[in-house]
């Protein structure tokens, strides 16, 4: 087609350390796909469209209102950002998902992210456990973005999920 040209496609990787809670802890919170509001900052609801919980195949929808200022304003509450996102692999042993991001209103093309929960030495005890989740994904490149713009978005929000999931996975830390 003309004026269609193939741009390189964007490549990211964002990790973050939990400590307290071990990768056993922390992979149920992550695994429970379509909750991952729970989670992610930006995002206040996520449910299952379609399919299976835990299977692949499963779409769930994820959404964030923009609240306005102004409380009279008729569009504070409209959905800023929406997605229909697929389970594309969920692989329990090695604590891992794939997903594909099918719509958007955000500019995402062709997006495949995968997650996952890595343990760390030093989890003999309870006070030396450790683990990390690593989110890594793969996507045409955005209009407006720029790559290095956008790696810093998941690596903010991801650092934000694992400081949520280590208070939440480690009863021990509210102590």
């Amino acid at each position: 087609m003309e004026g269609d040209r193939q741009l390189p496609k964007w490549e990211g990787k964002a990790s973050a350390e939990l400590r307290g809670p071990a990768a056993e802890e922390v992979w149920p919170l992550l695994a429970d796909f379509c909750n991952i509001h729970k989670w992610f900052q930006s995002l206040e609801i996520s449910y299952l469209v379609e399919g299976v919980p835990g299977q692949p195949g499963l779409i769930r929808y994820c959404g964030h209102r923009d609240h306005g200022d102004d409380e009279d304003d008729e569009t504070s509450d409209m959905i800023k950002f929406s997605a229909m996102e697929k389970l594309l692999m969920i692989d329990p042993v090695r604590r891992c998902l794939s997903y594909e991001i099918l719509e958007n209103n955000w500019g995402l093309k062709s997006y495949v992210s995968t997650m996952q929960v890595l343990e760390l030495d030093g989890n003999n005890d309870q006070s030396g456990r450790r683990c990390k989740i690593e989110w890594s994904f793969v996507s045409d490149p955005i209009e407006g973005w720029r790559l290095g713009d956008y790696v810093s978005y998941p690596d903010s929000c991801l650092q934000s999920m694992a400081k949520k999931m280590e208070d939440d996975a480690s009863p021990s830390s509210t102590s």
